[in-house]
């Protein structure tokens, strides 16, 4: 069979693609690529949120801890997920247990604050305390700074 596609046409994986708009689509792309190169998004000191991960057992009161750490401005949210196993070495042995995730949303600045209180009511000999630093919608890490000062 011969191919009757025009010199405006060429062959791409089967299908005829149109040269005019394969143009249009490429000015298009680089367009929006410089649009957003030029756009760079700063925090403000104030707005720096991280997110901190820690783990209760399933049958401590992970909601009495998070209240404390909100009535104290050490965090603006925090979530507790629903018990999950974690299987872990510990002290040499592998060990299985039914925990609860905690997340916490707070501000950069007072992490090291929320990591002393949190080792103060935290029931474990070795608390996980992991810190993410998070970006997020201006509106939003604003709210967590202003909520955790």
């Amino acid at each position: 069979m011969v191919s009757t596609l025009s010199s405006s046409r060429r062959q791409a994986g089967g299908r005829g693609r149109i040269a005019r708009f394969d143009h249009e689509y490429n000015c298009l792309v680089a367009l929006t690529i410089e649009k957003y190169k030029k756009k760079t998004v700063t925090q403000p000191l104030a707005s720096t949120v991280s997110i901190v991960l820690t783990t209760l057992g399933a049958d401590a009161d992970a909601a009495a801890i998070a209240r404390t750490l909100i009535d104290e401005r050490l965090a603006a949210c925090v979530n507790i997920l629903p018990p999950m196993i974690s299987i872990y070495r510990w002290q040499g042995k592998v060990e299985q247990d039914r925990e609860q995730q905690i997340v916490i949303k707070t501000a950069s600045a007072r992490v090291a604050d929320l990591q002393a209180r949190l080792r103060q009511l935290h029931p474990y000999e070795l608390p996980e305390f992991l810190v993410l630093d998070a970006t997020g919608s201006e509106a939003y890490l604003a709210w967590v700074g202003e909520s955790a000062r």
